[in-house]
């Protein structure tokens, strides 16, 4: 049974299961933060040089193990440190030990050795190093690479998207840190090879082990050692820079027009259409603009889900959106007219449609061969046929990636979609929030791809997965944690992801995208309660009926389309703003995206205002109360400052 005692963790991200300690050492110039047996921002005179080094061992699933670590030593001298560390990554079929060490010098240099040995035959598909080089000040710029052979080569890192990889046979990289400043990451023990990570929602460029291009999974040997070691050498001399203002701390300035506010809306999967009727009052008060339904052709049930779908569009006044997934074995004209023949059944009438088939949603290789498959003008002339007249989009119901690996070709759809997705290769909480840092390379490389004048439609996304592209199935999740590519994550109903959809939505308002879908109605992506077969910590046992994203959908959803105010966060990495004009007045919605309390100072704000706050102070209230919005909020005579609790959340309403 989930526990009935609301705890702050639980408040916060869903669970009670913490994540491990992190510990920021220096040497000299030199900073990285030490995070369960990995580094992260490794930085240079406060400048990031590296987002990560990690030592990852994966299953033939691409699941990540958790490594048990052991014997852990850490030693922060005055001109470097030092870190040595045992784990053993396992599940029920095999085994992997390793040891680790670590040096770092004050002299510039810093150096990650591994040595691996196999309890038992090792079935991977990438077992060793990946290092991370950040997006701010390395995205479109030069690297010089030395390749496997000894070759040098200078290149840039992608400014749009790359589908497949930019860097093959890679042994070292070099880029400029800083006017004056290079780092080289020299890569020993493998082949290694260069992903634009941004193809998946992360921040950052991905250099791993091995080759995709090499068969995976592959068998590493019991009882066989093999050694990986990765070294960062910083060196030149740094330009004369401005000093920064100290203490300046955090601001947000809401200025004139910048466009509109994007339709909103929420998922209503096939599998949760029963629920969502049952809480059709819920969602008809959220107001969304759209519902994004679905029915995969491959599941029986069709013609149910079409009639549940047809009741959610009349009483909730919302416009019903159709996914339609074909089963991939007839031409597209036969699957499209026997799933058209249970809708009519239903009298279901979709105001818009998405087609796509079974394989688009895997995940290929640029320039592999796929299964066979109805391509997608033949799929749109099958839709168009049986549905004449409706609005038609195509794309991806899968992440960015596959879209940027095939593209739709121009002229076919009305309107082009994706979905994101923050937990396919990490699933810790910094790694969650930074996936926003992602989002403008994600719209640059969609818009170069359907010209400026395609309407943009961000499918349903949420922290959770609703479905693995890279594996048979989603991850499990058995234990309420953070689990990769897992279709329940336990932030989805804290603060966290409250948060992250606020910063999210700014992102693609920001973006000029026509519609944003958020998660779903009910279910592990849900905004609302309902009992699963799952446990929910406190919210079973509780009169909960809404997660505190449901108050994000709930009050934004009212905004689509209203004009959108430039809204500048001064760290937008840490605190995400999205403003908006209402017949009403201003609307301002802050987002904190860190664990820690911070201090915003706002400005353009004029007269007196209205403050909503989503915290863990009213959680209860948030989670027991789904008209929590339309409630007297606080008044203030001027909003020119507000503190924000950690991932806490404001709406600031001014006449």
């Amino acid at each position: 049974m989930a526990k009935n005692t609301l705890t702050r963790a639980v408040k916060l991200t869903g669970t009670d299961v913490a994540e491990g300690k992190r510990r920021t050492l220096t040497a000299g110039p030199i900073t990285a933060m030490f995070d369960n047996g990995a580094l992260r921002y490794i930085r240079y005179r406060g400048a990031e040089v590296l987002r990560g080094i990690a030592y990852l061992v994966r299953d033939k699933d691409w699941g990540t193990y958790a490594p048990a670590i052991e014997n852990l030593k850490l030693r922060q001298g005055k001109d470097g440190f030092t870190i040595s560390y045992s784990a053993t990554t396992k599940d029920k079929a095999q085994g992997l030990h390793y040891v680790a060490k670590i040096e770092a010098s004050a002299k510039g240099t810093l150096s990650f050795t591994v040595t691996g040995t196999p309890q038992t035959d090792f079935l991977t598909n990438r077992t060793g190093f990946t290092i991370l080089h950040p997006l701010n000040g390395v995205v479109g710029e030069p690297v010089e690479i030395v390749h496997t052979d000894g070759k040098r080569k200078k290149a840039r890192f992608p400014k749009l998207i790359s589908p497949g990889q930019p860097f093959f046979e890679v042994r070292s990289l070099k880029h400029q840190v800083m006017p004056g400043v290079t780092a080289t990451v020299l890569m020993e023990g493998n082949k290694f090879e260069t992903e634009d990570h941004r193809n998946w929602m992360d921040a950052s460029y991905k250099t791993y082990v091995c080759s995709l291009l090499d068969p995976w999974p592959y068998t590493l040997k019991k009882g066989e050692p093999f050694t990986q070691t990765i070294t960062v050498t910083i060196a030149g001399k740094p330009a004369a820079r401005k000093a920064s203002k100290a203490g300046s701390g955090i601001s947000v300035n809401v200025g004139g027009v910048k466009g509109m506010i994007p339709a909103i809306g929420v998922g209503v999967p096939m599998a949760e259409a029963k629920h969502a009727l049952q809480k059709v009052d819920l969602i008809a008060a959220m107001e969304p603009n759209h519902l994004v339904c679905q029915i995969d052709v491959r599941n029986s049930g069709q013609r149910e889900a079409a009639a549940a779908f047809r009741e959610l569009r009349e009483r909730t006044g919302a416009l019903s959106f159709l996914e339609i997934v074909l089963p991939a074995k007839k031409p597209a004209a036969e699957e499209v007219a026997a799933i058209a023949k249970e809708i009519r059944a239903a009298d279901y009438k979709p105001d818009a449609i998405v087609i796509t088939q079974m394989h688009d949603l895997k995940s290929f290789q640029p320039n592999t061969p796929r299964p066979w498959g109805p391509g997608y003008e033949d799929m749109a002339a099958a839709v168009r046929r049986e549905f004449p007249g409706v609005t038609l989009g195509g794309g991806m119901l899968s992440f960015f990636t596959e879209l940027n690996r095939k593209p739709a070709p121009k002229g076919v759809f009305d309107f082009i979609t994706h979905t994101v997705c923050p937990i396919v290769h990490a699933a810790d909480d910094i790694s969650v929030m930074e996936t926003l840092e992602s989002i403008p390379s994600i719209i640059a490389s969609t818009r170069n791809m359907i010209g400026k004048d395609t309407p943009y439609l961000l499918g349903p996304s949420s922290i959770p997965a609703r479905d693995n592209p890279y594996g048979a199935v989603v991850s499990p999740n058995p234990n309420n944690a953070r689990v990769c590519l897992a279709d329940m994550d336990p932030r989805q109903r804290g603060l966290f992801a409250a948060a992250w959809n606020v910063g999210l939505l700014a992102a693609f308002a920001k973006g000029g995208l026509d519609a944003v879908t958020l998660g779903a109605v009910t279910g592990p992506q849900g905004a609302i309660y309902r009992k699963t077969d799952y446990p929910q910590p406190w919210f079973d046992g509780a009169e909960a009926e809404v997660y505190p994203t449901y108050h994000v959908l709930a009050g934004l959803a009212a905004a689509s389309g209203n004009r959108r105010l430039d809204a500048v966060s001064s760290a937008p990495s840490s605190v995400a703003a999205l403003a908006h004009k209402s017949p009403d007045g201003t609307e301002l919605w802050l987002a904190n995206l860190t664990p820690e309390t911070q201090k915003v100072k706002l400005t353009g704000l004029e007269g007196a205002a209205e403050i909503h706050r989503l915290s863990d102070g009213n959680f209860q209230k948030l989670a027991n109360d789904p008209d929590f919005l339309s409630g007297k909020g606080e008044t203030v005579k001027k909003a020119g400052s507000i503190e924000l609790g950690p991932y806490g959340i404001a709406r600031i309403r001014t006449a």
